[in-house]
C-alpha cells in the first residue's frame, strides 16, 4: 500500500497529546508512605458512617446487613492483599501478568491507502498478546468526507510521536508498536516481526490489575527504578463499527473497523522510583485498557516514548 504523507507545522500544538478529560471514569492514586487525599479520606469516613447506619438498620433487614458485611469483608481482604504486595515488591512483580504489545494505528476514512491497514488491524484485534487500537486522525477530512471517528487529539498524538523521533512528516496509515517502533503502510509480515521484537524485550514495569464490575486497582512496580517519569493513561474503544463511506477517496466502500479509540485520558504521572497503587472506576460499556508510557520532556508538552506496561480493565 502507498502511504499518504503530511508535513508537520512548527506551530502545531501538542497540548492534546495527553488528554485530561475524566468524564467516563473517576480515578485516585495512593503512593505508599504518603498521606492520602483528604477528600478520599472524607469519602471513606462517609462510607464508614453509611456502613454503621446500615448495620443499625440490620435488625429490620438482616439480609441487607449481611450483604453489606460481606462486601466490607471482601474489601478488607483486598486491601490486606494489596498491603502485602506493596510490602514485598518481589511478590507484586511475581503476580503481574505479561504485558501485551500495544499497537496504535493512525488511520483515516478519507485516506485511500488506509483500508488494507484497517483490515489488518481488525484481523489481529482479537489476540490476547496484543492491544490493537485504531486512532482516526482528522487532517484528511477536507478531502470530502469527515471521518466520524477522527479527533484532533489523535492527530496531536501522532505529531508528538514524530517530534519524539526527530521527524517532520506524518503518514497514514502508520502503526506505532510499543510506543517505539514505526511501520508505514505495514504488511502482515512486517507487523508480526515488530510484535515479536517487542514481545522479546523484558518490560521494566510490573503491573497487576485487580477488581471488576467497573472498579479496579492497578499496582505498579519498577525493578530497577526508572530513570525517566511516566504517564499512566486509560483508553476507551469501540470493539466494532461498520461505516458506509459516501464521499471522498473511499466513496462507495463499506468498512468494518475494530477497536476504534473513543477516548484517550492521561490520568496520573508516576516517577517509577517506588511502587504505587492506582484506583479507577470505569463507567459505560466500552472496553478500557491502561497504558504506562515513558514521557520525554519537551518545551511545550511531554512527548510519548516507549510503552512500559499495558493491561485490560474489562
Amino acid at each position: 500500500m502507498t502511504p499518504t504523507i503530511i508535513s508537520i507545522s512548527r506551530a502545531a500544538t501538542l497540548s492534546m497529546v495527553f488528554s485530561l478529560a475524566l468524564s467516563s471514569f473517576s480515578f485516585a492514586q495512593v503512593v505508599p508512605g504518603e498521606a492520602a487525599d483528604p477528600g478520599l479520606a472524607g469519602a471513606a469516613g462517609a462510607r464508614i458512617q453509611s456502613f454503621a447506619a446500615t448495620a443499625q438498620n440490620g435488625a429490620t433487614d438482616i439480609a441487607e446487613a449481611a450483604r453489606v458485611g460481606a462486601e466490607a469483608l471482601a474489601g478488607a481482604l483486598a486491601a490486606e492483599t494489596a498491603s502485602v504486595l506493596k510490602a514485598n515488591p518481589a511478590a507484586a512483580a511475581a503476580t503481574a501478568q505479561p504485558s501485551p504489545v500495544v499497537i496504535e494505528l493512525f488511520t483515516s476514512q478519507g485516506c485511500s491507502s488506509c483500508p488494507p491497514a484497517d483490515e489488518l488491524l481488525a484481523q489481529i484485534a482479537p489476540r490476547q498478546d496484543i492491544i490493537a487500537l485504531a486512532l482516526h486522525v482528522d487532517y484528511w477530512d477536507y478531502l470530502g468526507w469527515e471521518d466520524p471517528f477522527a479527533q484532533p487529539a489523535f492527530t496531536a498524538r501522532q505529531k508528538a510521536y514524530a517530534r519524539a523521533a526527530g521527524e517532520r512528516m506524518i503518514y497514514t496509515p502508520q502503526m506505532i508498536i510499543g510506543g517505539s517502533e514505526t511501520l508505514v503502510g505495514p504488511s502482515a509480515e512486517a507487523l508480526e516481526a515488530a510484535i515479536a521484537s517487542q514481545a522479546s524485550v523484558k518490560q521494566p514495569v510490573a503491573m497487576t490489575i485487580s477488581g471488576g464490575g467497573g472498579q479496579y486497582e492497578i499496582e505498579l512496580h519498577a525493578d530497577p527504578p526508572l530513570e525517566q517519569g511516566t504517564i499512566v493513561q486509560i483508553v476507551r474503544y469501540a470493539p466494532q463499527a461498520r461505516v458506509e463511506i459516501l464521499r471522498g477517496e473511499n466513496a462507495g466502500l463499506e468498512m468494518d473497523y475494530a477497536n476504534v479509540v473513543t477516548a484517550w485520558h492521561a490520568v496520573a504521572e508516576w516517577d517509577g522510583r517506588k511502587p504505587t497503587r492506582l484506583t479507577a472506576k470505569i463507567q459505560g460499556e466500552e472496553p478500557a485498557v491502561v497504558i504506562v508510557q515513558s514521557a520525554r520532556p519537551s518545551k511545550s508538552a511531554p512527548l510519548p516514548g516507549t510503552i512500559l506496561a499495558a493491561g485490560r480493565l474489562n
